[in-house]
C-alpha cells in the first residue's frame, strides 16, 4: 500500500548553477551532493537533483501542465515573491486558481509552482463554483465498519 511522495527527482543541466536556484533562491536544505546531483530538503520532503545527459532546450517550452508545487504560507508569500523578483526568476504561467500562486522556471526550465494553500481549499472553492463536468467523491473511513 502506498504512502505518499517518496521524493521528487528534477533533472538538471548544470548542477552548480541548480544548487544555487533551490538551496540560494528558493531556500531548500542541501543534504548532500555530488558529481552528478544533489539531495536537498524543504519541510520533510526530499528532492533529488540529477545531473541529465540530455540536452536542454531553454528556448523550448513545455506545453504540458506537469510541474511540482511548493507549498508556503500566505503570510511569506508577498516577501518571497518580491525575493524571486530580484532574483529575475521567468514566470511561465499567470495565476488563476484559488490561493495566491506564482507559476515560476528554474534554470533549467522545469515548471514550479509557489502555492498558498492546500487541497481542501482548492476542493471548497471548487464546491463553491462546481463546473458542470465535476463529480465529487466523498471519502468516508470505513475502518470503523
Amino acid at each position: 500500500m502506498l504512502k505518499g511522495i517518496n521524493h521528487i527527482t528534477i533533472a538538471v543541466s548544470d548542477l552548480a548553477t541548480a544548487i544555487d536556484f533551490y538551496q540560494g533562491v528558493l531556500g531548500l536544505q542541501l543534504q548532500v551532493k555530488w558529481r552528478a546531483g544533489a539531495y536537498l530538503t524543504v519541510a520533510g520532503q526530499w528532492i533529488c537533483l540529477s545531473v541529465d545527459p540530455i540536452k536542454f532546450d531553454q528556448a523550448a517550452q513545455h506545453r504540458d501542465y506537469s510541474h511540482i508545487a511548493f507549498d508556503i504560507d500566505a503570510a511569506d508569500f508577498a516577501v518571497f515573491s518580491q525575493q524571486l523578483s530580484e532574483h529575475q526568476v521567468p514566470l511561465w504561467k499567470e495565476n488563476k486558481s484559488e490561493g495566491e500562486s506564482l507559476y515560476i522556471l528554474d534554470p533549467d526550465t522545469n515548471k514550479l509552482e509557489i502555492h498558498v494553500g492546500d487541497l481542501e481549499s482548492r476542493l471548497q472553492k471548487m464546491r463553491s463554483e462546481p463546473s458542470a463536468d465535476m463529480i465529487f467523491y466523498d471519502h468516508h473511513d470505513d475502518s470503523r465498519q
